[in-house]
């Protein structure tokens, strides 16, 4: 039997790698004899790098940054050549900030600029950032910032709330410190950045901006961009991560799908076809997770490649019938197999065991 193991993080309880190697071991209790390739993913949000480290010949620059609230933050750059590859998450991530501590309307996503200073120091003519998992509302002004960019009557480095007096702003300077670099966001995310579809009101819930605060936010974040770009506000991706997609297509970002690099550069073609069975994986299996996400586009790439996609998940919130719609044949839920206590109390072992059942009925 041949398989290729390919989960997304378990938000929460493991990484994407940690992930993998909690299938294989539970596969192989069953199926000691298996051939098993492989190849954890990301989307572009959290884990992005974890994952890209262990496939792109590089070397991993340590950075210190500021955080979304202001506090130092260790993150990484990964830097193979001329080409650099930044999880913005690392610096302005959801995770970042205890639940009781967020304040979304001073986000900022100042570190995030600091990491690609740090990439252009570094010598590289080519950024790949990817977008997701963001704790942060500020339509990238604070990444701005820390390339130089400047306002009037406002505060770029201090979140959504700093724009809410700006009278003028210069992109200038920011636009000479990384003249020359070609810029390439990895993020599903289509919306535009203002408006009802944009990231304030479709993403604010989950990072703590309230229904009556939104409406005043989204008015800072369209002052902004009524002085910085406003076309580019609208184009798809620029609400990607509060807004920072925004920021990067005013650097000239190309936008490209998250999941589709990631799968590019760990061989994810190619190693479905030499399987017989794809497994991937995530924390939640739900509706959310048809809209670009990693088990969307596995499931698309073992498709194409004529395999069966079989799902293992913290939870099971989708019907056979949704599932079977994105190209998945199954799906098994850890909190449904141990109970939720036992499934956060050892995600580690509970995904193990969960495998070890999949493998009994797919196992050849």
């Amino acid at each position: 039997m041949r398989v290729l193991i390919a989960p997304d993080k378990f938000a929460g309880t493991l990484s994407a790698v940690e992930a993998a190697a909690a299938i294989e071991e539970g596969w192989r209790r069953r199926d000691p004899e298996a051939e098993v390739l492989v190849a954890p993913m990301a989307d572009g949000g959290p884990g992005f790098i974890d994952v890209l480290s262990a496939v792109v010949d590089g070397t991993l620059l340590s950075v210190t940054v500021r955080g979304p609230l202001g506090a130092d933050t260790p993150a990484t750059v990964l830097v193979a050549g001329e080409t650099a590859y930044v999880e913005t998450a690392q610096a302005c991530g959801l995770h970042l900030v205890e639940p009781a501590d967020r304040r979304p309307e001073d986000g900022t996503t100042y570190g995030v600029g600091q990491l690609i200073a740090a990439a252009v120091d570094a010598g590289a003519k080519r950024i790949i950032l990817g977008l997701g998992g963001s704790g942060t509302n500020d339509a990238g002004a604070g990444l701005l910032a820390a390339l130089g960019a400047t306002a009037v009557d406002g505060d770029l480095a201090a979140g959504a709330a700093g724009l809410a007096e700006l009278t003028a702003v210069d992109l200038e300077p920011a636009l000479t410190r990384v003249a020359g670099i070609e810029f390439v966001a990895a993020s599903d995310v289509e919306n535009p950045m203002l408006g009802l579809r944009g990231a304030t009101n479709v993403f604010g819930t989950q990072k703590g901006l309230t229904d009556e605060r939104k409406p005043a936010v989204d008015g800072w974040l369209t002052k902004f961009a009524e002085l910085a770009g406003r076309k580019t506000a609208d184009q798809k991706g620029a609400g990607a991560a509060g807004g920072l997609g925004y920021a990067l297509l005013l650097l000239g970002a190309e936008r490209v799908s998250g999941i589709d690099l990631v799968a590019e550069l760990t061989g994810l073609k190619e190693k479905a076809a030499q399987v017989d069975l794809v497994l991937s994986g995530e924390g939640a299996f739900d509706f959310q997770s048809r809209d670009g996400k990693v088990i969307a586009g596995v499931a698309k790439v073992a498709n194409d490649a004529m395999r069966p996609c079989v799902v293992l998940a913290g939870k099971v919130l989708i019907g056979a019938r949704e599932m079977r719609t994105m190209g998945v044949e199954s799906a098994y839920s850890l909190v449904d197999a141990v109970g939720e206590a036992q499934a956060f109390a050892d995600p580690h072992g509970s995904l193990a065991t969960v495998a070890e059942r999949v493998a009994k009925t797919w196992a050849r």
